[in-house]
């Protein structure tokens, strides 16, 4: 009779980080995507987050760890072999999650049989032995650089490693400028700034829903529209961080987007605020307002390759292809919202990509298709001290950018005026 073999604990955190790999490597979903069907038969809580945090970690190191990984193998193994991938799982909680050798070690072999458990044993000892270390920044997925070099310069790749490699801060954004809220650092009015936060539901005030978690780069494109009253329009509104800020000024908001379950965070937002807005869940290419509003905002969906410091998947599964899909259906909704603005009223289009064809090229193309638009140029007193604007008035936040402060992420943002006739 064969002998039973039993897991130790901690392996089916592992084997779910085994299988977000595989989703974004292999199959191209976000990490958000896969984590129900990756977790799935895990009950606590805390080994879905582990299992989250194993992968997100892998995905900011991978370069890295694959060059220590062919440094100790005789033939180069497939990128998409098994033994990699687990080898690259035990070797960042090794290395960059304080979790002991022996413990990462075990926890992996269960991942792999016969020969490759064998190849994954040796490979980590040898590299244990030397000892061997990651560099002080990651290096970028080769894609990417090349990309981001051609676009914005060697520094910005440099700036972005350096941002890859650290946990971002997290921001939050009060309602009101006496709401309750844990101690942090104030970069704009009505905004805190938190390193190392711990577990956002636990944090002074969030029960109360004096604020809301968005990054500060985020923010910017609801406070570029001022303090209502006014009728606004929230394009692509989930998950409601704008939403919220319009309505916290005093617009009377209609947040539209086509995601009925990210429109349910919305809600859950909206009670535990108490602010008011109207929600309709609608496809932005079949929807219209009954009437023009005196101000839009269209966060369009994009490639999101500037939120890469939450979410390093961006980073292997956003390809050429990707972005001029996104290019294209932003354009077509960059069309409708211009005609949703009354004349004389305020439209602001932003995207979280650090793609100009997801951005300044948008802005070139509505340009020369509407006349009756131009840029309202952004100020400097409406940014946070240290960030400008364009020489054309536009906003373009880059990985570096605030560095000094914690950073922010990459964001393109524009404010447009429609003529009065």
């Amino acid at each position: 009779m064969a002998a039973v073999t039993f897991d130790p604990p901690g392996t089916a955190a592992r084997r779910a980080a085994l299988r977000l790999l595989d989703a974004v490597l292999r199959r191209g979903l976000a990490i958000e995507q896969a984590i129900g069907n990756a977790t799935k038969g895990i009950d606590k809580r805390e080994d879905r987050a582990l299992a989250h945090a194993i992968a997100a970690e892998v995905l900011r190191w991978l370069p890295d760890l694959d060059e220590l990984i062919d440094s100790a193998t005789r033939r180069p193994l497939p990128d998409d072999a098994k033994a990699r991938t687990v080898l690259r799982i035990a070797l960042v909680q090794a290395l960059r999650m304080q979790t002991p050798p022996h413990a990462a070690i075990a926890t992996a072999l269960p991942l792999v049989d016969g020969g490759p458990r064998k190849l994954v044993h040796g490979v980590f000892g040898t590299l244990m032995r030397r000892p061997a270390a990651l560099p002080e920044f990651p290096r970028l997925p080769d894609a990417a650089a090349l990309r981001w070099q051609a676009h914005w310069g060697d520094e910005t790749v440099a700036a972005a490693g350096r941002a890859l490699a650290v946990q971002p801060p997290l921001d939050l954004t009060l309602a009101r400028p006496d709401a309750e809220a844990p101690p942090g650092e104030a970069l704009m009015p009505q905004h805190l700034r938190l390193i190392d936060p711990g577990a956002v539901p636990a944090l002074d005030g969030f029960a109360g829903g004096g604020w809301w978690v968005q990054d500060l780069a985020a923010s910017l494109p609801a406070r570029l529209l001022g303090a209502g009253p006014g009728r606004a329009l929230d394009l692509c509104a989930a998950p409601g961080g704008k939403t919220l800020q319009l309505a916290a000024a005093g617009w009377s908001v209609t947040a539209v987007d086509i995601s009925q379950s990210r429109l349910a965070r919305l809600g859950e937002n909206l009670e535990r605020t108490g602010l008011a807005f109207d929600i309709v869940a609608a496809d932005l290419l079949d929807w219209a307002p009954a009437s023009p509003a005196d101000a839009v905002l269209l966060d369009a969906p994009c490639s999101a390759t500037g939120i890469f410091r939450r979410h390093p998947d961006v980073l292997y599964r956003v390809r050429p292809s990707l972005i001029a899909e996104m290019a294209q259906l932003q354009a077509r909704l960059f069309a409708r919202a211009a005609d949703w603005v009354r004349p004389g009223g305020t439209l602001v289009y932003a995207t979280c990509s650090l793609e100009p064809a997801e951005g300044e090229a948008q802005l070139e193309g509505l340009l020369a298709a509407r006349p009756d638009f131009a840029i309202d140029p952004v100020q400097p007193g409406e940014l946070p001290p240290g960030l400008a604007p364009h020489s054309l008035g536009y906003v373009r936040t880059l990985p570096g950018m605030l560095a000094d402060q914690g950073g922010l992420d990459g964001f393109f943002i524009v404010r447009l005026r429609r003529s009065p006739s």
